[in-house]
């Protein structure tokens, strides 16, 4: 879904010649990039446990080897909820968006291999990747346009 989404939004934009679709499409990339590098660092860093390791009564239904907190898949579900949810600023997008990236974090902690503060920690830097990368772009693109007027 995170590789799936930016690429349909492209699409669509080539399809329609619009340049804000395809701005979006890459933004959503740019902050996924950023949230990834943002959670590895944060995951090897701080290095917890996955509770299937501190309670052996939590059976371990993935094969997760990488730390603990924050959830990767929740921060990766996050920072595309929100690029597309700042791009596409309408009720049918925002709802559909979280509404999914709650459900893969639930997930996380149903398979036993997150704490609820791992999909908490997630989702805050999630969202916080595709919101300073939504800011990056408006200030690069308000920057371009000053040098071109």
């Amino acid at each position: 879904m995170v590789l799936g989404i930016p690429i349909t939004v492209g699409i669509v934009g080539l399809i329609k010649h619009d340049e804000k679709w395809i701005n979006s499409a890459c933004q959503i990339v740019v902050a996924n990039a950023i949230n990834l590098g943002a959670t590895y660092t944060l995951k090897y860093t701080i290095n917890r446990d996955r509770p299937f390791l501190t309670y052996p009564d939590i059976r371990n239904k993935v094969n997760e080897k990488s730390p603990s907190f924050p959830s990767g898949h929740t921060s990766s579900a996050f920072a595309t909820a929100t690029s597309l949810s700042l791009a596409f600023p309408k009720w049918y997008v925002i709802v559909p968006s979280y509404v999914w990236a709650g459900t893969v974090g639930y997930s996380r902690m149903q398979l036993g291999v997150h704490y609820p503060g791992d999909v908490l920690g997630g989702m805050i830097t999630g969202a916080g990747s595709a919101y300073l990368t939504y800011k990056l772009n408006k200030w690069i693109n308000k920057s371009y346009a000053r040098k071109h007027e």
